[in-house]
């Protein structure tokens, strides 16, 4: 009989031992008694009886997932490629476990089929200059199907997004036709700027006395550092009168 009690209490210590459970901060463990949902454990040790009860763990820590790469046609019918990182959480352990088969899987499915809506309803132009808000948006849609689920979608970054050759090279052919009208409209502003201080300068010179002789002769000064050229004008008759002035005074003294 001794040796009986003490192979009963041997095997009810080991089954005591066995049914500690640890649970570790970064987890939940969901309790089931009799296959039945019963409560969220929080970390720490508990004790879960076997044959009765069963214990699951959920890591609750912010989740980061690849989407892979998807083939998506934009509202202006441009076929592209483009993938994209999610980052979700579980913020309810028993929703998580019971109310969908796989949440990973279930989510990866879900953005992928996400993004492919959103990018139809957007533009090429509005993806590549309004990637922010798409982002948001396709977070968004995520995030409202994922909650009866107990899973929180924290965020979702598009990654890469990928053109065909032939896409390139239009695109290529775009910029560098908008760059050569840039490059007209600013010339001509130019052009509309160097007329109007022209004309001013004129009128100034007009309605001031001498001041065109001066220009001519400031002109001359100019021409005349450069010997190895013959320069020919055709002068006004006032500055030719006002040289042959200049000459008669300097001969006078």
């Amino acid at each position: 009989m001794g040796e009986f009690f003490i192979t009963l209490l041997v095997i009810i210590g080991f089954i005591a031992l066995c049914s500690i459970k640890q649970i570790n901060q970064y987890e939940r463990g969901i309790l089931f008694k009799m296959g039945k949902y019963s409560k969220v454990l929080n970390p720490g040790w508990h004790v879960v009886w076997p044959i009765f009860q069963s214990m699951k763990k959920i890591d609750i820590r912010t989740r980061a997932v690849d989407v892979p790469e998807q083939v998506a046609i934009t509202s202006d019918n441009v076929s592209i490629k483009i993938n994209a990182v999610i980052y979700y959480k579980v913020f309810d352990a028993g929703k998580a476990l019971c109310e969908v088969e796989n949440f990973h899987y279930a989510v990866g499915q879900l953005a992928q089929t996400t993004m492919r809506n959103v990018v139809g309803t957007v533009t090429l132009d509005q993806l590549l200059t309004d990637r922010e808000k798409i982002s948001a948006k396709i977070c968004e849609i995520i995030d409202n199907a994922t909650d009866p689920w107990g899973v929180k979608v924290e965020n979702v970054e598009l990654k890469d997004i990928s053109l065909s050759m032939e896409m390139q090279r239009v695109m290529a052919k775009v910029a560098e036709a908008e760059r050569e009208k840039n490059a007209v409209i600013t010339k001509a502003k130019g052009e509309v700027e160097a007329a109007k201080n022209l004309a001013e300068a004129a009128n100034m010179m007009g309605n001031t006395p001498g001041a065109l002789h001066l220009r001519t002769l400031a002109t001359i000064n100019d021409l005349s550092s450069d010997q190895s050229n013959t320069v020919v004008f055709a002068l006004p008759v006032e500055v030719l009168r006002a040289l042959e002035g200049l000459g008669s005074n300097k001969k006078e003294k």
